[in-house]
């Protein structure tokens, strides 16, 4: 459609349409209506929240027009460019107020790209609702700063949820399905399939229907056992923690489902790990135990079980595991097979739990 240009109002006129148009909310959960802003960015990562904000916008942009004739999507990961994207916004909507235009993966437009866009959003067009699709850009980069500087409700957080607030998370997802989920459960999912809460509402959904036709509303243990397939690796902290308790059996089940994670990078982790339980029991021992937080410079759930894990070590077996610690990396780094190399230092770690 060649009228770019009739589109375009002064630029007094947007920022008045902009300044004036409601929010969709500074999370996904906050989508409501009128009148829209021109421009909102989904920054973050958690794709449930994206996708449940994107419907939410695109509902509210229907009630305005028919969409099948006043929307375009496009991807900057497969290649879209900075000018289709910002003809398409340019344009007239065609018998509706306005039109939407959807850029997936805008971080990874090419900066000239990148630039093109940001001039744009100096001043954009107030008749299409131009929704900026972000999961990795960076708060710092230019792009992001010229989104948010549209107005005060751009922003649609969509970070994901801390690693403690993951259950907390399953529930509310089981409760939007009619299903009630116990704590232990839920950390069953996330055991099994990750941090992913698209992933974790499609498996709700389905064991939600399994137990439905049984007139069951309550989500077990061994109704997650059943029904959902393991697909991802633990967490590096996971084994850390494992190692901490000097848990041998589940250090090694671990390690087994773990087979893309860099052993170097393991042991890495496990020796920043071990100093620390180091620094906890030099300070337990002279009474300042709850100084640990503020002497390693960490949050105080960083450290909780810090001083639990410590107490399982003797200094000298610490001591012994950071000896063994520079020897492993020695070997594994001279061509030895670090799996093996890591596994058999492991052992060692926890084969000295009677030592205090």
């Amino acid at each position: 459609m060649g009228m770019a240009g009739t589109a375009r109002g002064s630029a007094s006129a947007k920022r008045s349409s902009a300044s004036e148009g409601a929010s969709i909310g500074g999370d996904a959960d906050a989508v409501r209506a009128k009148p829209l802003l021109p421009v909102y960015l989904f920054a973050g990562e958690d794709d449930l929240k994206r996708e449940t904000a994107l419907r939410r916008l695109r509902a509210a942009c229907a009630k305005r027009g028919d969409l099948d004739f006043n929307s375009e999507v496009f991807d900057a990961e497969l290649g879209a460019s900075a000018r289709a994207i910002i003809d398409a916004a340019d344009t007239l909507p065609f018998a509706a107020d306005i039109r939407l235009v959807v850029v997936k993966n805008v971080e990874r437009l090419s900066k000239p790209d990148a630039e093109l866009l940001i001039a744009y959003l100096g001043n954009p067009n107030p008749t299409t609702v131009l929704a900026l699709v972000a999961p990795k850009l960076l708060k710092t980069s230019r792009l992001y700063k010229a989104a948010v500087k549209v107005g005060p409700s751009v922003l649609i957080d969509c970070t994901p949820k801390k690693a403690r607030e993951l259950p907390s998370l399953v529930r509310s997802i089981a409760a939007a399905h009619g299903m009630k989920i116990d704590g232990l459960a839920a950390q069953k999912l996330i055991d099994l399939g990750g941090a992913s809460s698209m992933r974790m509402d499609a498996e709700l959904a389905k064991i939600g229907e399994v137990l439905g036709a049984r007139g069951d509303d309550t989500i077990k243990v061994s109704d997650v056992e059943q029904l959902v397939a393991r697909t991802a690796e633990p967490k590096p902290w996971d084994f850390l923690d494992s190692l901490c308790d000097r848990d041998a059996r589940t250090c090694t089940l671990l390690l087994a489902r773990m087979p893309s994670q860099s052993r170097l990078g393991l042991l890495a982790l496990s020796v920043t790990r071990l100093r620390e339980l180091i620094c906890a029991k030099a300070l337990e021992s002279r009474g300042q135990g709850a100084l640990l937080a503020s002497t390693l410079g960490l949050n105080e759930w960083r450290v909780k079980n810090h001083r639990r894990w410590a107490s399982r070590f003797s200094a000298e077996s610490l001591s012994r595991a950071l000896s063994g610690a520079a020897e492993a990396e020695m070997a594994m780094k001279s061509g030895g097979d670090q799996t093996r190399v890591f596994e058999m230092w492991v052992l060692d770690v926890c084969g000295h739990g009677d030592e205090r």
